[in-house]
């Protein structure tokens, strides 16, 4: 009956012939008759459960009672049901069980993404800086200790503090983010801790904060640097106590949440300032990491630029098949004052410009080219030598007319043929 509505079925005549056809073969779904030869299906279910968790079991019988189907469904038995009088419920519950094998195994495979996207796999690098930053977020993830991470703008902070999460005990909950720098004080406040309604204008309701949403997670808060020394007093409690008081509220909420901070301002500097407070950093810096800068990661720009061209290609749609080694040479003699999120912006341009699927130094940012021009003939080109600054306007122009030379010639107020002499004399394309 069931083969014929499409599933494949594997029979067996009791619990040990079934236990040993379970190891043997991928099974999604059950049905047993409680009596058996060797055993009781209801008892059997907690045992099957447990060594395949994802599996569902339907329990048949011919004396139907009350307590069995109970405890069967306490064991984790998808159903019970009385053969005989049941019978046409069997095919439905069968799809139903089936239906909710396939939702447990869609949700699990979204959890392995999810983890894998957040692992710390999705750090790129081999260069020793990075690999020892690594090393130190790798031995602090499985604990609960609250981490500093330190470091320039756009070393990758955030990624940081994802794959600490990801890799501690608190992964299954929330992990929250909030920039420091992104709010005024009494916003910022209202954002993290929650407010009641009527707290201030615009307040119409309760409001839970960031910290009850990471409540047995992890919140990760960027440009602490920035943080007010009245809210640096609130967040002090909350590091020493778990408790906080929301704006407008009298009652005291406790919470359990790890705490990740970052910043790329130097806190001993703002301390001296008395922008930062003293107690605040040391019980922030229980254990600090500094990110490296770009520049001294040079052997990891290769890495970083077929990472991202191999992002920026499926997204534009565009097959990338090779990089030239002077593209990359340009590349790792820049400073990278942005890093990584300046070389993302740097790919995605030179992915969106390249032509018959290079990336070649003309895709390149035009100061970029203009550099390394500078370094190839053993001169310092001025922004104001008139070469440099009319390749500059033209790229420029050709960017903003979108490659359309009539109308970039146009906007030049100069003839065609010009403008393709010096597309040609500039290496423009």
């Amino acid at each position: 009956m069931i083969s014929l509505e499409g599933f494949e079925t594997i029979q067996a005549a009791d619990l040990k012939t079934a236990s040993k056809k379970l190891d043997q073969n991928e099974v999604d779904v059950v049905l047993c008759d409680v009596k058996l030869p060797d055993g009781n299906g209801v008892d059997f279910i907690t045992k099957f459960k447990s060594k395949f968790p994802g599996l569902e079991i339907i329990l048949l019988t011919a004396y139907g009672n009350i307590a069995d189907g109970v405890q069967a469904i306490k064991n984790g038995a998808f159903d019970y049901i009385t053969k005989g009088d049941d019978n046409n419920r069997i095919i439905p519950l069968v799809h139903r069980a089936y239906e909710k094998v396939e939702l447990t195994k869609r949700v699990r495979n979204l959890e392995k993404q999810l983890s894998n996207r957040y692992s710390f796999d999705r750090i790129i690098g081999k260069s020793k800086p990075i690999l020892q930053a690594i090393d130190l977020a790798k031995k602090v993830a499985p604990t609960d200790t609250t981490v500093l991470l330190t470091g320039e703008t756009g070393t990758g902070k955030e990624v940081f503090a994802q794959a600490i999460h990801q890799a501690s005990q608190r992964s299954q909950n929330n992990f929250v983010a909030i920039n420091c720098s992104a709010f005024g004080k009494e916003l910022l406040e209202s954002e993290m801790f929650g407010h009641k309604a009527g707290a201030f204008t615009g307040a119409i309701k309760d409001q839970k904060g960031l910290f009850e949403e990471a409540s047995n997670g992890t919140i990760f808060l960027d440009e602490i640097g920035e943080m007010s020394l009245d809210l640096q007093v609130k967040l002090l409690r909350v590091l020493e106590t778990g408790e906080f008081i929301k704006v407008g509220d009298s009652k005291i909420t406790k919470v359990n949440v790890r705490i990740i901070a970052a910043t790329h301002r130097h806190l001993n500097e703002e301390m001296e300032k008395g922008q930062f407070r003293q107690d605040l950093y040391y019980r922030l810096s229980v254990f600090q990491i500094q990110l490296p800068p770009l520049r001294e990661r040079v052997a990891d720009i290769e890495l970083l630029v077929k990472y991202f061209v191999a992002q920026y290609s499926a997204r534009t749609n565009k097959n990338i098949l090779s990089i030239a080694p002077q593209f990359l040479d340009i590349l790792k003699l820049h400073s990278f004052p942005g890093n990584i999120r300046e070389l993302k912006n740097i790919i995605e341009r030179s992915v969106i410009l390249a032509e018959s699927g290079n990336l070649t130094p003309d895709t390149l940012p035009i100061e970029l080219q203009v550099n390394e021009a500078a370094k190839s003939t053993g001169k310092i080109l001025s922004a104001f030598e008139l070469a440099s600054a009319e390749k500059i306007h033209i790229q420029k122009v050709m960017n903003y007319a979108n490659g359309n030379k009539t109308e970039a010639a146009r906007l030049l107020n100069i003839a065609i043929t010009t403008l393709y002499r010096k597309l040609e004399d500039y290496k423009i394309s």
